[in-house]
């Protein structure tokens, strides 16, 4: 098994960001690497539908866990996992989920700073989730265990009062960790994006979103990772469901070749 952590954690200092492909199952995988993608992550959120649930942790570890071995065992590009807020409340806990994922050859997380309770997502302190991540990464270090650790801080998805100052005071807090990446999804501005980077000693990652700036401009701004998302999983499937209607309309099986 390759330990691909150095590679992965060098792609975030390249000069043009690293366009990581989010995948969902061992075909979007395949064909990301068939595309020459340096990198792969899991959208946890396209897992959570193919398999019937919501996204916040409803599906369990181990039904997630199983996704990722197929994804890791089929594919030879670095794999990062959104482990979402951990899987897991204590840091040993946490800390037990990314062992699994670094034994299957994962080098790299994503783990954000608010949860899902209820259906309804909220932050954490950060004070209190800087604790955490810290506890998290020396007990790695302890074990001599390498993984990317992008903690994704969700002030601008969750449309918080004054998100980017919310957001520059978390990047302070969070920078201190030991993580390796910062992420903001949701965030479009440029000037926005652009005091993220400033403020940040580290690589900063934005989502895909319809008024993220193009790809020039985010380099420009100083992003060093872009996430694709769920995004080109839903639209998919509202190709799919396009496709289907045609045939139904057309009794027949033309348009599908």
């Amino acid at each position: 098994m390759t330990n691909h952590f150095q590679k992965f954690k060098e792609l975030h200092y390249q000069q043009e960001p690293l366009l990581i492909g989010n995948v969902w199952n061992v075909q979007s995988a395949k064909k990301m690497e068939d595309l020459d993608f340096k990198a792969i992550a899991t959208s946890s959120y396209a897992v959570a539908e193919t398999l019937g649930y919501d996204d916040g942790e409803q599906m369990s570890f181990d039904e997630y866990l199983f996704i990722i071995k197929r994804i890791a065992a089929s594919v030879t590009i670095p794999l990062s996992v959104d482990l979402e807020a951990g899987y897991g409340e204590t840091p040993a806990e946490i800390v037990k989920r990314i062992k699994e994922l670094n034994t299957i050859g994962v080098c790299g997380i994503n783990i954000e700073d608010s949860i899902v309770e209820h259906g309804v997502r909220t932050i954490i302190d950060a004070e209190a989730f800087s604790k955490k991540i810290k506890s998290v990464i020396e007990e790695l270090s302890k074990e001599g265990i390498e993984m990317f650790i992008n903690i994704r801080s969700d002030a601008f998805l969750l449309n918080l009062p004054n998100s980017l100052v919310e957001a520059q005071k978390r990047i302070q807090i969070y920078q201190t960790t030991g993580a390796h990446g910062l992420f903001f999804p949701c965030v479009t501005k440029i000037e926005d994006i652009s005091a993220l980077t400033e403020a940040s000693l580290l690589p900063i990652n934005v989502l895909c979103m319809p008024a993220l700036p193009d790809f020039d401009a985010l380099q420009n701004a100083g992003v060093k990772r872009i996430s694709m998302g769920n995004s080109l999983n839903s639209k998919i499937y509202q190709y799919l469901g396009t496709e289907v209607e045609t045939v139904l309309k057309n009794q027949n099986f033309h348009s599908v070749f």
